[in-house]
């Protein structure tokens, strides 16, 4: 077993043992400890500062994270394939990047965030080919929840920051059972919970964040939504803000204030043009509404483009 403090061994990625990890901007609000052993790379991350940060990953390994303790006041989460989350609190919540996808976000963070990330290469000789773990078609999921596969990523990351407790031969054998607990999951084990019980499944995410997207300047109804993800007002309401951590409303209003921050980007556009095409009735309630959630009007934040 390797194991580094403090930052990524630089030997990973000259042999080829980690060719791709998540990556922190700025980096140097994270501590963090990495082993690796059998085709699996582990990376626990500390962060030591309360500050606006990015992070990042794109690569040819499998990515599972466990977000032991994860609060922000603010920040998107995006894995490719799924609707951006803004879900605020993650405690003990796991994430499942397939190799190829890409994985993203920002936050504000609320508190020191403690999180392990599991690197598996699908073409390494996992302990038990017969497994067919290299071959299995993963999707990607995001926030959820299972008792099982998370004590197995807790009992990894004691093995990464404690080596000597039970030797690399102990770590082997719970990345074999972290393999079959992966494999049980995307199948449809009966132990996975979707994230927040109560939230919208995945298929209910996308086409509700889809509708959205494509209707930015109507005024969608409530009704129209919940239809969408065939639940009731009430429930749909309570389950979308389990999940993307905002009522639908607000979420709305947040995806027109996206948008409009890219066409102010086109300097051939007023802002009044700007506000009427995203659905704004007046230039004045476009400009409280942008201040609201920038804290800066549009013509500020055209001119920092400038």
């Amino acid at each position: 077993m390797l194991r580094e403090n403090d930052d990524v061994p630089s030997h990973f990625h000259e042999t080829g043992a980690a060719p791709h990890i998540v990556g922190f901007s700025p980096p140097e609000i994270t501590r963090r400890h990495v082993a690796a052993w059998n085709g699996m790379v582990a990376d626990t991350v500390q962060l030591v500062r309360r500050e606006p940060f990015e992070y990042g990953f794109h690569g040819t390994d499998h990515l599972l994270i466990a977000s032991e303790r994860v609060e922000r006041y603010d920040g998107e989460t995006l894995v490719e394939g799924l609707p951006k989350s803004s879900a605020r609190n993650l405690n003990r919540k796991l994430t499942f990047v397939p190799a190829g996808h890409r994985f993203s976000g920002w936050q504000t963070p609320r508190a020191l965030a403690r999180v392990a990330y599991f690197y598996i290469d699908p073409r390494a000789p996992l302990l038990d080919p017969a497994l067919g773990f290299g071959e299995a078609e993963f999707k990607p999921m995001i926030f959820f929840f299972d008792r099982d596969l998370w004590d197995t990523t807790m009992k990894l990351k004691a093995q990464v920051e404690s080596p000597a407790f039970g030797g690399q031969s102990y770590s082997e054998a719970l990345s074999l059972v972290l393999l079959h607990e992966l494999l049980r999951v995307n199948n449809g084990g009966a132990a996975h919970e979707p994230m927040l019980h109560g939230g919208l499944a995945v298929w209910q995410q996308k086409r509700v964040a889809d509708y959205i997207e494509e209707h930015l300047a109507d005024d969608v109804p409530l009704a129209t939504l919940a239809g969408l993800a065939n639940l009731s007002p009430y429930h749909f309401s309570r389950a979308f803000r389990q999940s993307f951590g905002m009522p639908p409303h607000r979420y709305h209003i947040s995806r027109r204030i996206e948008r409009a921050k890219c066409m102010l980007a086109d300097f051939s556009l007023s802002v009044t043009e700007i506000g009427l095409q995203l659905g704004f009735s007046e230039s004045s309630a476009f400009t409280a509404t942008f201040r609201k959630f920038t804290a800066r009007t549009p013509t500020d934040f055209r001119r920092s483009l400038q």
